[in-house]
């Protein structure tokens, strides 16, 4: 399975690089996570339940961090074993790239799963880890927007004055446009990851 996306977000790269490093923002942020933990250095053993159609699982695994260029990039590399329900493993590489609203988080990552959770079959699988990605981002925003609310009253305070110079010429178009852009995003992010 290859899947790659990106998602623009308020914070700098530097806090977006700390909270990506934080084991506690990572269990709170990953579905199913029940803990990260350090087990040496950029290596830390990871627990999450993992649903995929009808099988569920306690996945149990692994992950070092490597190619690490602090705070722009770095490559992961992960290992689970979900018992009689199978296995995954991969890499995945994660760019954080500053911009005029804060900084692209890009990543990409290749995986391969066994087991039962392979007999489920590629469309499903892609669909559950699409799933969990956009409940990853709509976690880990929310979580930056808790540990840094000033970055993202910025972001409004910006926008604002945009939205309302454009609403003056023909509201219903701008509405439109507006309500087709939020179901774009929407759609993005959900399939993103």
């Amino acid at each position: 399975m290859d899947m790659q996306g990106s998602r623009q977000l308020a914070i700098t790269q530097q806090q977006a690089w700390d909270a990506l490093n934080n084991p506690e923002v990572l269990k709170t942020c990953i579905p199913g996570c029940d803990r990260v933990e350090a087990t040496g250095e950029n290596q830390y053993a990871i627990g999450m339940a993992v649903k995929i159609g009808p099988v569920a699982a306690k996945f149990t695994g692994k992950i070092a961090l490597s190619d690490i260029k602090a705070p722009e990039s770095y490559t992961i590399s992960f290992e689970g074993q979900g018992g009689p329900a199978g296995f995954g493993k991969g890499r995945a590489e994660v760019l954080l790239a500053p911009n005029a609203e804060g900084h692209l988080l890009s990543y990409t990552v290749q995986a391969s799963v066994g087991g039962k959770v392979a007999q489920l079959g590629q469309r499903l699988i892609d669909g559950a880890a699409k799933s969990m990605a956009e409940d990853f981002f709509k976690r880990f925003d929310a979580e930056m927007q808790r540990q840094y609310p000033q970055a993202y009253a910025e972001k409004v305070a910006v926008a604002a004055p945009a939205a309302a110079a454009a609403a003056a010429p023909n509201a219903v178009l701008v509405w439109v446009c507006g309500a087709g852009a939020v179901a774009v995003a929407a759609a993005m992010v959900w399939l993103s990851r």
